[in-house]
């Protein structure tokens, strides 16, 4: 097993967007730290209604991990999205606008512009098998990972741990806090198609 980088978010300044609506805390690119990247995870803070940014030739995965949640209206079809919610996947030129339940959100985004991503949440205590070579685990909340017969490792809260070059052992996912139900999310990315 390749050394796994680990991004706390809270660690990660927050960038404006322009037109005023949020801020994005980018985690994780690859080729890492290029602008023309493959791979882009990310946390997105929305604090107002409005339009997303196209992303022509991106493939999108979407999920809430903190706040009320959102209604997306993706190519004129409505989503409700809440924290606890599986992701959702949609093209990054489609139009899309998102309404805020009650009150800013906290999302998490994963996008691509080549090969397969994935995202999928994660089980507490369920192992998380893929054949994705290059994989990851976002958790909300503090936890501890185990990887194949590794030792466990400790992640606190808003936290991104990556391995590129990931092998073929199951992940396993265990929340800290006794009844915590923060979202996880297990990400993956392949750059064949």
């Amino acid at each position: 097993m390749t050394v796994p980088t680990v991004i706390c978010a809270d660690q990660v300044i927050a960038q404006p967007w322009r037109n005023g609506g949020g801020r994005t805390r980018e985690l994780l690119t690859r080729p890492a730290g290029g602008r023309d990247w493959q791979l882009r995870i990310s946390l997105a803070e929305v604090d107002r209604e409005g339009p997303f940014s196209s992303f022509p030739g991106i493939e999108r995965w979407f999920a809430v991990v903190a706040g009320t949640g959102v209604r997306l209206s993706i190519d004129g079809r409505e989503r409700v999205l809440r924290p606890g919610d599986g992701p959702i996947r949609f093209s990054g030129e489609a139009p899309v606008s998102c309404a805020l339940l009650d009150g800013a959100t906290t999302d998490l985004n994963l996008m691509h512009s080549v090969g397969t991503g994935c995202m999928q949440l994660a089980r507490p205590g369920v192992t998380w098998q893929s054949p994705m070579p290059n994989r990851g685990l976002f958790t909300w909340a503090g936890g501890r990972l185990q990887i194949g017969g590794s030792p466990a490792l400790s992640l606190p809260p808003r936290t991104l741990l990556w391995l590129d070059e990931a092998g073929s052992a199951g992940w396993t996912f265990q929340i800290e806090a006794a009844g915590a139900a923060a979202p996880a999310f297990w990400l993956g990315f392949d750059t064949a198609s």
